[in-house]
């Protein structure tokens, strides 16, 4: 099998043997003689995987009792609306490190007054603003843990008396965090966790109880809580996914090791920009920079052009950077493998040789 080196952003890779286990149930899953896609979403096996879904997150993300674990359609789009339908009472806050946090901030005011408690865009969302200003009556704080697009990522979480939202869509179960400490955390799954398609949420019991109930039942947490994330047929192949994902994760060594490798992982590309002389410019300020997504230009674009070229043309896939702001990046999700890391740095110096 000759497969390429795979950088995309998202949907971004799963493991090898993750894909491999897949394909050999897609026909028969656990002896049932019939693919997890073709079974009934009420049916015992299918529970089971729901069940067991849930269990694994709670153990390692260390999650007390008092949560609630949902799987929902739509993928991050979908709770940009519906985290505000359901908690918008009289205003809410986005923390603004880039286009994520616009997005949401900008379907939230389909149902109020929004406003940004802080901006890195006087410096083109280089940073993560240390500050935050809430105003009265703020419902809640919404933040995006990591900005796919410029490379950036919280390392130290805002300190506030309200209610905290996090989008943390890219970069999810790749470290060690206390996960308690929010009051809902969403992410789309195509990242870190799984097939695009779907959003994992979880809320603090009481926190869903402040939710608004005079809205459409389907775009209510209260109903995807009350019935089990099964009020319609739910995205099977979406949260069979994840749990094989979470079954890596472990076999892996937990959170610990996975966040140990991808230290070393994020080390080799910031070294290589480190190292060369301006020839490669990272675009996020040292201190917040993201591990999962590596931001960077070279010279001109016609150079960021022929580096994403080469790099094709080396089966390194997914290196060109947002289309919103250009550049190049490389993503380093959890299944991006060491070896493969090891790779592009050496294409990266090699390039670099041959051009500066």
């Amino acid at each position: 099998m000759n497969r390429v080196y795979n950088f995309n952003a998202g949907p971004s890779p799963l493991p090898l043997e993750v894909l491999e286990e897949i394909r050999d149930e897609m026909t028969n899953f656990k002896g049932t003689g019939m693919g997890i896609i073709e079974m009934s979403h009420r049916s015992k096996e299918f529970q089971s995987v729901i069940e067991e879904t849930k269990s694994l997150l709670f153990d390692l993300m260390n999650l007390t009792p008092d949560h609630e674990i949902v799987f929902i359609q739509g993928g991050g789009t979908m709770q940009f609306l519906m985290e505000s339908y359901n908690f918008l009472h009289t205003r809410a806050a986005y923390a603004d490190t880039g286009v994520w946090a616009h997005k949401a901030r900008d379907s939230a005011a389909f149902f109020g007054e929004v406003y940004d408690a802080n901006s890195s865009k006087d410096r083109n969302y280089s940073y993560i603003p240390e500050d935050c200003l809430i105003k009265p009556e703020t419902d809640y704080l919404h933040i995006t843990t990591n900005n796919t697009i410029y490379g950036t990522e919280y390392w130290k979480f805002p300190e506030v008396k309200i209610p905290i939202i996090c989008d943390m869509s890219s970069d999810i179960l790749s470290r060690r965090i206390d996960f308690n400490r929010f009051d809902m955390i969403w992410a789309g799954i195509q990242k870190n966790l799984g097939a695009a398609g779907m959003a994992l949420v979880i809320l603090k019991k009481d926190f869903a109880k402040t939710a608004r109930t005079d809205i459409p039942p389907f775009l209510q947490y209260k109903t995807f809580i009350e019935k089990d994330s099964a009020y319609n047929t739910p995205p099977v192949f979406c949260i069979y996914t994840l749990n094989k994902i979470l079954h890596w994760i472990i076999k892996q060594g937990g959170l610990d090791i996975i966040e140990k490798r991808n230290k070393e992982k994020a080390k080799l590309i910031y070294d290589i920009i480190d190292k060369s002389n301006g020839f490669y410019k990272g675009h996020a300020v040292k201190k917040d920079r993201s591990r999962m997504n590596i931001t960077f230009n070279l010279s001109s674009a016609d150079e960021e052009k022929d580096f994403i070229e080469k790099a094709k043309e080396n089966r390194f896939i997914g290196v060109n950077g947002h289309r919103l702001v250009g550049g190049c990046r490389i993503s380093l999700y959890n299944a991006v493998t060491i070896d493969a890391c090891k790779a592009v740095a050496q294409f990266m110096e090699a390039y670099r040789k041959d051009h500066q």
